[in-house]
């Protein structure tokens, strides 16, 4: 059994260190470089550009992109562009965007689960050089003239998605899944629901790359590394889907003392509130502790694990220690199983 491996970075990080990191990611063998586009940071597309000019065989993803703040034609546009920018390496990650992130800038979020997979089936129309008005399900709106004059380009469409409606529409529709997992045992709970929709359109989880997406982060002091996560489950961890905390043993109640911290302006006491159940529901500690939680993925028939941030206290570093540390041991397991089957 192979594994693919991925690494998802936001795009609150400096070009220049972003650089660095797709190039070391590419060299130890990563298969994917996933960058965000939240709003109000560096642009992502550009990002994208930039990467592709720096790196020659790692796939680049965007992680991901809406149609709301961006029209379904222009995701289009962008995606072949960057497809022909990195010789056919592209890989388009959508998704429904943020409610809250979208409202900061005055963006609805109106029918996300219709529009997501509208804007799914208009773009691959498009990337294949098609109209969307000649598509079924592509929405309303669009006419004959609606195609790429520039060269249309097919690319994998992988889905951002967290709830099992979107997961399973996912599997109905996205040739990729990019399901976060909170914790990350929570795949094959997701994954079932993927197939369920693949199930549903004739089609079956072999069909698609479904990655297993989870926040890492790894120091060889294990402190160090839980201390990292703590601070990002302490901003995030309140607006996680009530059924994934459950999974975990938690609810949205158990972050409210960590909410007051914030509100108040208080980081460290926020991050001290963060409880070892919390910090499940990411992966923290040294690369034998990443290592265990991966094989235990792959346990569950994870075939594609991805590293997303904190990554630890100096992303560079984190990428070279599971560059060195992490990934050939997953490879060895890898090898290891093909060859006892």
């Amino acid at each position: 059994m192979s594994v693919t491996t991925s690494i998802r970075l936001n795009n609150d990080l400096d070009t220049d260190t972003l650089v660095r990191i797709a190039r070391a990611a590419q060299d130890y063998g990563f298969d994917q470089m996933w960058v965000s586009n939240d709003l109000f940071l560096r642009s992502g597309p550009v990002i994208l550009g930039i990467l592709a000019g720096a790196t020659d065989t790692i796939k680049i993803g965007s992680g991901i992109w809406n149609p709301y703040s961006i029209h379904p034609s222009e995701l289009a546009m962008m995606a072949a562009t960057l497809q022909e920018v990195s010789g056919g390496r592209f890989l388009l990650g959508l998704g429904a965007g943020a409610e809250e992130f979208l409202g900061w800038a005055g963006i609805g979020r109106a029918r996300p689960l219709s529009t997501t997979r509208e804007a799914i089936i208009a773009v691959r129309a498009l990337l294949a050089g098609q109209s969307p008005a000649a598509v079924p399900g592509a929405g309303l709106g669009w006419t004959g003239q609606a195609w790429l004059r520039a060269r249309a380009w097919p690319t994998p469409i992988y889905l951002g998605a967290m709830s099992p409606k979107m997961l399973a529409m996912a599997g109905a529709h996205a040739d990729g899944v990019l399901p976060l997992l909170y914790p990350p045992e929570h795949f094959s709970t997701a994954a079932a629901q993927i197939a369920e929709g693949a199930e549903a359109a004739g089609r079956t989880l072999a069909d698609l790359d479904l990655a297993a997406c989870f926040w890492c982060s790894i120091h060889d002091d294990p402190d160090v590394a839980a201390s990292v996560l703590a601070e990002k489950i302490a901003y995030y961890g309140a607006s996680f889907a009530p059924y994934l905390l459950a999974r975990a043993g938690l609810s949205v109640r158990d972050f409210e003392p960590i909410q007051a911290a914030l509100a108040s302006g208080d980081v460290d006491r926020a991050r001290s509130l963060v409880t070892p159940a919390m910090l499940r529901l990411g992966i923290a500690g040294d690369a034998e502790a990443v290592l265990a939680r991966c094989r235990g993925l792959l346990a569950a028939g994870a075939t594609h694990l991805s590293f997303g941030p904190p990554l630890g206290p100096d992303p560079e570093q984190a990428v070279r220690t599971l560059g060195e540390r992490v990934l050939p041991a997953l490879r060895d397991r890898a090898h290891h199983s093909a060859a006892v089957r």
